[in-house]
């Protein structure tokens, strides 16, 4: 009998269990310890989350049943009541629809353009350690000092937008862009556009690491730029194109910045966001109860949202 035949004659005879136990057995112990270390090292950033996030979210499940001021002194055992109030105002659903809104908008610009642009950098065009540093500007400045600027620069007597198209003589479309709902909605557009910093990184990333030997292939068979683009590098990006709809779409619920420094949800609150809505409850009206409850349940839809995109995910595999 060879070696070649002993484990196999070893099962036949019923010794392979106890030869695979005592195989395993170091693998396991060596498992083990790794996640005893692991476990460790990640123990004091764990009980940091544990205490800031499961506190927070204890308050806000408690207070979201109360009727309560700022002062917390006052507050009285409402029940539901906050829910449903919540639930049946219609400025709250749009607030939702405008987050929605708001990524789907960035969605599609960081699919579309911030690929191409990532592509076209990566092809190593001229000057494009200059052109990465004025795309991932914005996105590496506060939020709020970047919407504060772009907000005054949009105000309709002193606006750096106005007074440059009186100045170039095209006085006729200056216009009151943050008091009527079509401009202001362009406004944010805007801004959500500029931030395509983030997105480009992201595709820049996962390009450095792409297999070319695929668009040598393709070249050499004849294709051209479109089905380069269209048919080999987005097929090729999914994964990218996966964390790039996850991390915008999360990001849309935490645009209180980009919204309230810039429109402050005007014209009355039609461009204002969950963050906005919770902001001007807490603190505006000082109805902690209901702008708790509200932020259960921008915290659910999150969650949601967050499932829905997974199961997708899962399900296109």
């Amino acid at each position: 009998m060879n070696s070649r035949n002993a484990p196999v004659t070893a099962a036949v005879g019923g010794a392979r269990p106890v030869r695979a136990r005592h195989a395993t057995s170091p693998r396991r112990r060596r498992r083990g310890s790794f996640v005893g270390v692991a476990a460790l090292f990640l123990a004091p950033l764990l009980l940091i989350y544990a205490v800031y996030y499961l506190y927070a979210f204890g308050f806000l499940a408690k207070t979201s049943t109360t009727r309560s001021t700022l002062s917390f002194g006052d507050a009285t055992d409402v029940g539901w009541e906050n829910f449903r109030l919540v639930l049946t105002d219609e400025v709250f659903w749009r607030s939702v629809a405008n987050n929605l809104l708001f990524a789907a908008v960035s969605i599609a610009v960081a699919l579309t353009l911030g690929f191409f642009l990532a592509v076209v950098l990566s092809s190593g065009v001229r000057l494009r350690r200059f052109f990465y540093a004025v795309f991932l500007l914005p996105s590496l400045i506060p939020l709020s000092l970047f919407a504060t600027v772009f907000g005054r620069m949009l105000e309709t007597r002193d606006g750096a937008v106005n007074a440059t198209l009186r100045t170039v003589g095209l006085g006729s479309l200056a216009q009151d862009w943050l008091g009527e709902e079509g401009p202001a909605y362009a406004a944010l557009f805007v801004l959500l556009v500029y931030l395509i910093g983030l997105p480009i990184m992201y595709y820049t990333s996962d390009l450095a690491t792409a297999n070319t030997t695929i668009l040598e292939s393709a070249l050499l068979d004849g294709a051209n730029t479109r089905q380069m683009y269209r048919l080999i590098l987005f097929p090729l990006l999914r994964n990218t194109h996966k964390t790039v709809i996850l991390s915008v779409l999360l990001g849309s619920f935490r645009a209180f910045d980009v919204v309230f420094f810039s429109t402050k949800g005007d014209p009355g609150g039609r461009t204002g966001i969950t963050g906005t809505y919770v902001y001007n409850a807490m603190l505006g009206e000082g109805r902690v109860g209901y702008a708790s409850a509200a932020a259960v349940l921008v915290l659910v839809i999150a969650l949601l949202v967050s499932l829905i995109h997974l199961l997708a995910q899962r399900r296109g595999r």
